[in-house]
């Protein structure tokens, strides 16, 4: 058995692609990389050689979600066959350990227990407009140094035994919650402001061509313009989350545990996730992960 497979689906997505294969084609070798190409994209085909590029239709359908994860799914469940652990995510979502541990993430899922799945606490890298002018084309971590607790990204993302995940990868059918204290997954919709404004274009118009309004549609709000707001508006609200002192978060994952409960009857089980409103500092030790 492999030790790890890592997949994700993307269309256009350049910028975060380039990061996403950097942090885990580097670190895990490329011949695990399966990244499904929606819509045949040349460009991700070009940035992806090497990987196990899976190129799909990009015909738009307002049940987006619903068709992608129950591909996703079922490709990480044939995985798991082959590999000991299956990362599985946005190409937006990178896992990442704590430098502290001493370890990177393959020497963590080395040692890692197989029979279980794995709930990495969700952080969001926000691009603080107002001091960080430096860009982030080639390394995000270091030009980017904010982060907001983020609950809705602290996904089943690492998955070692056999479950199931929902639309959006955001619950699992698998009754226990294991928040190893080193792991994270990092969110970076907000971490770059000419990425997300470039980002939301091409989701708005992807959205656009369904033909329907976010409430008819299983694609995320987020993709269509009429819920996007400002985006320069957006990014000069971050500088008023208040600072947080040091970077401690196991508070953050006992309110997890305490919270964790089924998810009604269908299956899935899941965490409060409520809406934290402060800022961390990235302790240095993250700079130039990816």
């Amino acid at each position: 058995m492999q030790t790890v497979a890592v997949v994700t689906m993307v269309r256009d997505d350049a910028f975060f692609l380039k990061a996403w294969l950097r942090h885990y084609g580097e670190m895990f070798g490329r011949q695990n990389c399966y990244v499904i190409n929606h819509g045949y994209g040349e460009e991700v085909a070009e940035l992806a050689k090497g990987c196990n590029i899976i190129g799909i239709p990009g015909d738009p359908h307002k049940n987006f979600d619903v068709k992608r994860w129950s591909l996703l799914n079922n490709l990480f469940g044939g995985l798991r066959r082959y590999y000991n652990h299956v990362i599985v995510g946005d190409v937006d979502e990178l896992v990442v350990v704590d430098p502290d541990a001493g370890v990177n993430l393959l020497q963590w899922l080395e040692k890692a227990e197989t029979d279980r799945v794995y709930t990495p606490v969700g952080l969001e890298v926000i691009h603080r407009i107002d001091i960080e002018d430096q860009p982030a084309d080639d390394m995000i971590l270091g030009p980017r140094r904010h982060v907001r607790i983020a609950p809705h990204y602290s996904k089943p993302s690492i998955v070692s035994t056999p479950a199931k995940l929902s639309r959006g990868g955001h619950f699992a059918q698998y009754p226990k919650l294991h928040t190893p204290d080193e792991l994270y997954l990092l969110h970076l919709k907000f971490c770059d402001f000419g990425a997300y404004t470039g980002a939301m274009d091409r989701r708005n118009a992807v959205s656009a061509e369904v033909g329907v309004g976010f409430k008819q549609a299983s694609i995320g709000r987020h993709w269509f313009a009429e819920a996007r707001g400002e985006d320069r508006e957006v990014f000069e609200g971050f500088a008023e989350l208040p600072m947080q002192e040091g970077f401690d978060l196991r508070p953050v994952r006992r309110k997890m545990h305490r919270s964790f409960k089924a998810r009604g009857d269908t299956g899935y089980f899941e965490f409060d996730r409520p809406n934290y409103k402060g800022q961390y500092l990235l302790p240095e030790r993250f700079s130039g992960i990816f």
